[in-house]
Parts: C-alpha cells; sequence; structure tokens
C-alpha cells in the first residue's frame, strides 16, 4: 500500500525516515484557525484529520493511505503558534522561560478504506529560566520561526530543556511508537516490519 505525508515539515519526514517507512510528500493546505473557545487537543485532533481527509479526498479509488499530523505548543490553555515576528517570538520564549508546557500531536491515519484512526500525544517540557540575552541569541538564528511554540528541541533549544516527561518525538514533531503502530496495524510497517 502506498503511503502519502500530508505535511511539507522536514521533520516529520526525518522521523519517518528514521523508521524506514516509505511514502511521497503532499501538503494538505488547510485553513488552521482555531475555532472560538476550541481546546488545545481538540483543535489538534481536528487539524490531523482535516489535513489527512483533504490529501485522501485528492486520491479517491487509488488504494493510498494518508497520514497527517499536528502539533501545538500548549501554555495556561493557550495554543503557541508559529512566531510571526521577533517581538512575538520573544513573548512566546518569554512565556516558556523557567515554566513546564505541553506539546500536543494529533496523528491522524486515514485508510484507503475510507476508515481514519487518530491519536492525540502529549509530552510535558519544561525550560530552564531563559535570559532575554539568551532569548536574542536564538532568535536570530534561523531555527525559531517554522516551529510551533517558537523553539525545535532537536536544535538549539534543546539546552532550554531542563526536563521531559513523554515522547521526544513527538516534540519535534511526530510521536513515533503511536504512529510505528498505526502504520503496521494496516501493513506499513518499514524498516521494523510489524
Amino acid at each position: 500500500m502506498d503511503l502519502i505525508l500530508a505535511s511539507a515539515s522536514p521533520r516529520r519526514r526525518e522521523l519517518l525516515d528514521q523508521i524506514g517507512v516509505r511514502y511521497r510528500c503532499e501538503p494538505a493546505d488547510i485553513d488552521e484557525t482555531p475555532r472560538d473557545r476550541e481546546k488545545p487537543g481538540d483543535y489538534v485532533l481536528r487539524m490531523a484529520a482535516e489535513k489527512a481527509a483533504a490529501v485522501a479526498g485528492r486520491h479517491r479509488d487509488e488504494g493510498l493511505a494518508v497520514l497527517a499530523a499536528d502539533t501545538s505548543v500548549v501554555i495556561d490553555e493557550d495554543v503557541l503558534g508559529k512566531p510571526a515576528d521577533r517581538f512575538a517570538g520573544l513573548g512566546m520564549l518569554a512565556r516558556l522561560s523557567g515554566r513546564s508546557h505541553s506539546v500536543l500531536t494529533a496523528v491522524c491515519l486515514h485508510g484507503p478504506d475510507g476508515i481514519s484512526e487518530c491519536e492525540l500525544v502529549a509530552t510535558r517540557v519544561e525550560f530552564v529560566q531563559l535570559s532575554r540575552e539568551m532569548c536574542e541569541a536564538y532568535l536570530a538564528t534561523d531555527e525559531p520561526w517554522d516551529k510551533a511554540g517558537g523553539y525545535a528541541i532537536q536544535g538549539l533549544a534543546g539546552a532550554f530543556v531542563s526536563s521531559i516527561e513523554g515522547s521526544y518525538s513527538n516534540v519535534v514533531g511526530l510521536p513515533l511508537a503511536e504512529t510505528w503502530r498505526m502504520l503496521s496495524a494496516r501493513g506499513i510497517a518499514g524498516a521494523l516490519g510489524g
């Protein structure tokens, strides 16, 4: 069975490559605006399901499976998206500084039979206290600009993390244990078999 990854994220591609899954990429390009009073977990689940459905809809009757995911950084029940500018980036890092937050990723696998399975994974991440100088230096790099919450745990911002509870790959953008389980249940196992 062929698999489409409904994402343009290089991090999700790297994670699928890591477990030897063969796929092709096709971004969903959907409206990602949160609904009024939508809870963060409901938001990421809806986004992943809508991305999978949008791409699957382009390939009806082709026998393809579509994998989609959506990741949000959540603090005080607020979803932190990708920083639009330096000011937004500073605000996000200031909120995360010295505190713990959640990283939520929803993964959705839409099978060729039209049946979708979605799962929500949460990881708790705690940051060290960040100085203004640290934040400014980090924002001077290319790293934070296309990342939820304005940081990449797999890059320089790994130095900001004092503890993590849960899936590391979830924070990067695709929880591998849950993704592998979903794929192998559909016969898309990659290098690990299934």
